[in-house]
């Protein structure tokens, strides 16, 4: 299935001033005429934009059109799927971003248009969707899926163009895999080392045990490579080794498990899994059938708000247990970026979600990366591709941590997060504890590779 978003027309030609909208609506602006015609305006909040640069002067290949005055970006995006219920929110965040971005001129007048197309989580049709866009769309903002990624590599190092994964697989940190590929977000592996040394700390107990637990496949299998690290790092004994035992969808795994665990008693439990097939029963058989209690925590895609709503059978308990570490600030941060997200969100009239959030950092890192590929005179996708590896600061504005994509791997890659606890009195269920937070353990990690190998 395909999606196709166009925005609302910008009404900018070439040597036509329009001024930055403000957050008040007021026109406090002021413009300067280049020495080429490019005419800039700056707003009474400092954001530029430019407009009127000859089309002469910019390079083009596939999916910008001067003429029009359009960008064409695609979206690998899972609608349907097992992660749907995350993503359609994050795409609803992508969209209401540069929805915000084209109503204030764009990329320099350039309208960005969205191809959003429903991959479902499946391979076959990852790549079948990628096939079809690849000669349409100057990059791809999003590609949902460590595998399907990993799938659609070799097409996007032949074509030489960009892709921003939506999943903190660590293999996208590894130069063996990211020439075509931004990370953004602290790895899988990583997540997990700075998540159980707060656990740790929380517990209070000199020496608790650990049961790591996930699903297979790069998600549970990365997350837990990073809890094993972490757990070798910090003297834990692990008490069961449940990696990869849960099964998405055969409920009698998630009574196996979720038995073995209550079993072996535990202190602390770091489960990765998918939260609506599997991490609530598993969760359920241990802690509301059998009775354990425990600190809990997974990776940050197996939280679901709707674990605090007021008909979930484990409520209080999870409240009381669980904790995790994110990689963006909820909807009530207190960054100047989540500020943003809420009042762009608001004024659409969508309903507090966290997620939208993450919608907010892919389109900033590609609307820095198109930026500067307008600046360099190449907006071919190639040239889209090498400005995005050029970007040495992209300012999240406190939304999330700062990203660099030029340098070593291990002195770039992300190791800060976002410790939340579950709040059933919060608008989206959850509270920020601990922002900014890198762990020892973490930041004494040396990172060399994935700390699971995906196979192509």
């Amino acid at each position: 299935m395909r999606i196709k978003t166009r925005w609302l027309a910008i009404l900018l030609t070439l040597g036509l001033v329009v001024a930055a909208c403000s957050p008040s609506g007021a026109d406090d602006s002021t413009t300067t005429t280049g020495d080429e015609g490019a005419t800039t305006t700056t707003s009474d909040d400092g954001a530029t934009t430019t407009t009127g640069a000859e089309p002469m002067d910019i390079d083009t290949d596939i999916g910008v059109d001067l003429d029009a005055g359009t960008i064409t970006v695609g979206m690998l995006s899972d609608l349907s799927g097992v992660f749907s219920p995350l993503v359609t929110q994050i795409v609803a965040g992508a969209e209401a971003y540069w929805d915000d971005v084209n109503a204030n001129g764009g990329i320099n007048g350039l309208e960005v248009q969205l191809e959003i197309v429903d991959t479902a989580y499946d391979g076959p049709t990852h790549v079948q969707l990628f096939e079809e866009l690849r000669d349409e769309v100057v990059a791809f903002g999003q590609s949902t899926g460590s595998p399907q990624t990993v799938a659609i590599n070799d097409g996007l190092q032949e074509q030489g163009m960009l892709a921003i994964p939506l999943t903190w697989y660590s293999g996208w940190s590894d130069p063996a895999f990211n020439s075509n590929l931004v990370p953004h977000g602290t790895p899988y592996c990583i997540e997990a080392m700075n998540t159980i040394e707060y656990m740790v700390n929380e517990s209070g107990l000199d020496a608790p045990t650990i049961a790591i637990v996930s699903i297979p496949g790069d998600y549970g299998l990365d997350a837990s490579a990073g809890a094993m690290l972490a757990a070798e790092a910090l003297g834990l004994e692990v008490v069961y080794d449940g990696v990869g035992a849960v099964l998405p969808g055969d409920a009698a795994s998630y009574t196996e498990v979720g038995d073995a665990i209550a079993d072996a008693e535990p202190d602390l439990v770091y489960f990765t899994g998918i939260p609506h097939l599997g991490w609530p029963n598993v969760y359920t058989q241990a802690v509301v059938t059998r009775g354990l209690q425990a600190l809990w925590s997974g990776a940050a895609p197996s939280w679901d708000p709707v674990y605090v709503a007021e008909d979930s059978a484990f409520r209080d308990e999870i409240t009381r247990d669980f904790l995790w570490s994110g990689y963006f600030q909820p909807w009530d941060g207190d960054s100047e970026g989540a500020a943003r997200v809420r009042e762009v969100m608001t004024a659409t009239g969508a309903p507090p979600s966290d997620f939208y959030a993450e919608g907010f950092v892919e389109g900033q890192i590609l609307h820095q990366a198109l930026l500067r590929a307008y600046e360099n005179g190449d907006m071919t996708q190639a040239g889209v591709l090498a400005a995005a590896k050029s970007l040495d600061a992209v300012n999240f504005d406190g939304l999330a941590p700062s990203e660099n994509y030029v340098g070593d791997p291990n002195e770039i890659v992300q190791r800060e997060v976002y410790v939340q606890r579950p709040d059933p009195a919060a608008e989206t269920g959850s509270i920020l504890v601990e922002p900014n937070y890198t762990s020892p353990t973490a930041a004494a990690y040396e990172f060399t590779g994935a700390c699971f190998v995906l196979e192509g």
